[in-house]
């Protein structure tokens, strides 16, 4: 698409934002969200946790190292839309292999480029996360912001069964899948020693590659389910343990899944990060609710209330749960987000599950939740057979 074609993104309050287009030509609509990542927008775009959203980022250049084939999180760009100040004309990158704009228009993504994300944002953050409509193509604001009011929105809608995997397989990285840089300064980063390889099953809420390759690298055999996957299929593998994943949307709808995990956690050591918290928040009978407009960006501080540290983290959600109704459920508060004090994390009390509200795989992001993979792994060895 040539980038002197005009733009827009419309929010349902009447909000107009025009600039230049690039990437695929088409509208689309979702939900408006900006992510205050400075880095990782590939990850980001390949996160099926944004199914049904237009993404604005904060940062105000991007595309400037392209994209490549190593760090996709999923085959597709799994978001609606791409909001940035400046697209970079340069893509430099030794690892590059397309530019950031002709990898929106092979997958049929549009971008916009040239408008103020700032006020974008600020317009999120007081008036919360909007219904929205970008177009790279000739459609009138007043077409634009009608149709930003027409979409039906998130709240209550299941998105789970559009990212979640068809068939059960078995996760196995290659030496590509790898993160190409070690702090021990090998090319590759390889899997953990261990005595002992554990079998989880994974339950695909709308997952990340790198989400099963710390798994793999920390020591499991990853056993990967579909979201419908019944109890049966599930057990049929013998498994040590239960990871649940990321994913889009609304946990409440995802009834199906709810079930599944209430009869897991009677049995096995459970893990879940992001969407599979929510869903084990449901599973023990607590609740959710929708934030004003989410965390999104590798840089959310997270304390540890049982070992008084701090940790800085990637979100990437819309809901959150429901502190109040932890307690009368058995679960313990573990961790909170120091921006706002929402629950970050939780623990039964009589059970081995645990789980996070953040990406502990830092895809993209810093490192600091990784332990978190051992002590499942330690969870899952200390209840083994």
């Amino acid at each position: 698409m040539k980038q002197t074609q005009s733009g827009i993104l419309a929010l349902e309050d009447g909000s107009v934002f025009r600039g230049k287009a690039f990437g695929a030509e088409t509208t689309v609509v979702g939900e408006a969200v900006f992510n205050t990542s400075m880095t990782g927008y590939q990850e980001i775009l390949t996160d099926p946790s944004y199914y049904g959203q237009i993404i604005t980022m904060t940062a105000p250049m991007i595309g400037n190292y392209g994209v490549n084939e190593q760090d996709l999180e999923a085959e597709r760009p799994m978001c609606m839309g791409f909001v940035v100040r400046e697209l970079s004309p340069v893509s430099s990158n030794w690892r590059s292999t397309d530019t950031l704009d002709n990898y929106l228009l092979k997958n049929g993504i549009p971008g916009l480029e040239g408008v103020d994300t700032r006020a974008i944002t600020k317009r999120i953050r007081v008036h919360g996360a909007l219904k929205a409509c970008l177009s790279t193509e000739d459609i009138s604001d007043e077409e634009a912001v009608k149709k930003a009011k027409e979409w039906e929105g998130i709240l209550g809608a299941d998105y789970v069964k559009e990212v979640t995997c068809k068939e059960k397989f078995v996760y196995t990285p290659s030496d590509a899948e790898h993160w190409p840089y070690n702090p021990v300064g090998s090319v590759f980063r390889h899997p953990i020693a261990r005595d002992r390889i554990f079998r989880i099953a994974a339950l695909d809420l709308g997952a990340k590659k790198s989400i099963f390759r710390e798994l793999a690298w920390h020591g499991f055999e990853v056993h990967v389910f579909p979201a419908t996957a019944s109890i049966e299929e599930i057990e049929s593998i013998k498994p040590d343990g239960i990871f649940l994943s990321n994913g889009p949307g609304d946990p409440e709808p995802v009834t199906y899944v709810h079930e599944t995990v209430r009869s897991l956690i009677e049995t096995y050591p459970v893990f879940g990060i992001c969407l599979g918290h929510q869903i084990i928040t449901h599973a023990i009978g607590a609740k959710t609710y929708k934030l004003k407009f989410g965390h999104r960006g590798g840089n959310q501080p997270v304390k540890n209330l049982e070992s008084d540290s701090i940790l800085i983290t990637a979100h990437n959600h819309g809901f959150a749960t429901e502190e109040a109704s932890l307690e009368p459920c058995g679960a313990v508060l573990t961790e909170i987000n120091l921006n706002d004090q929402t629950v970050s994390g939780i623990r039964l009390k009589d059970k081995p599950v645990f789980s996070v509200q953040y990406h502990p795989e830092a895809g993209p992001g810093p490192s600091d939740a990784n332990p978190n993979f051992e002590k499942f792994y330690e969870m899952v060895a200390a209840h083994a057979s």
